[in-house]
């Protein structure tokens, strides 16, 4: 194995889908791993872009068969990145580079060598800053935001021992897409 898997791990509402959007535009030439999902798919989703649509007795299956590289629930629905979409483009030398929430991450980080693993931690400032984010992104029911609260509490836990730190603080996503994609260039020549 000669690639570089990149975790990018982040709370809700840090901004990682805008500055995954511009590392996929800057940089083709990468490998962006497609996740399964057992939720329905959203309004403009396509099998086969960002997710693959399967049930939940396909999901299961696939853990018995041991074909997922981690896998969590989340919002009660299960997501899970298969070892085919990762271990093919690492043993060709490839960088990938997959958003993950920190259970997967943790799976992650006992199947993959140190040596090939990154994790670029995206900060978005405190609680309260985030809280506003989601709050003022879409309608949370205070159950959610219950969740969120705990699951932030656990994703910054990671942010003390990532390899890069980038900050996406309110007004500086400009800024934080050139850190973000400079980070992933560190990562891979690290």
């Amino acid at each position: 194995m000669s690639g570089m898997f990149i975790l990018i791990i982040g709370p809700s509402g840090s901004g990682k889908g805008a500055l995954m959007s511009a590392l996929r535009q800057e940089r083709p030439d990468i490998v962006f791993p497609i996740s399964c999902t057992t939720r329905a798919p959203r309004e403009g989703e396509v099998e086969g872009q960002m997710y693959y649509f399967i049930s939940r007795e396909q999901f299961k299956q696939k853990i018995k068969e041991e074909a997922f590289l981690e896998w969590a629930e989340y919002g009660g629905n299960l997501y899970g990145t298969l070892r085919s979409e990762i271990m093919p483009a690492l043993e060709a030398g490839k960088t990938v580079v997959r958003e993950v929430e920190v259970q997967g991450a943790r799976q992650i980080e006992t199947s993959i060598p140190r040596e090939r693993l990154r994790v670029i931690y995206i900060d978005a400032g405190s609680w309260e800053e985030l809280e506003a984010r989601i709050v003022n992104r879409a309608a949370i029911h205070t159950e959610e935001l219950a969740k969120r609260k705990e699951r932030f509490e656990d994703e910054i836990t990671f942010k003390a021992h990532a390899f890069r730190v980038v900050r996406n603080f309110d007004g500086e996503l400009e800024q934080a897409k050139v850190d973000f994609v400079q980070a992933v260039h560190d990562a891979e020549r690290s």
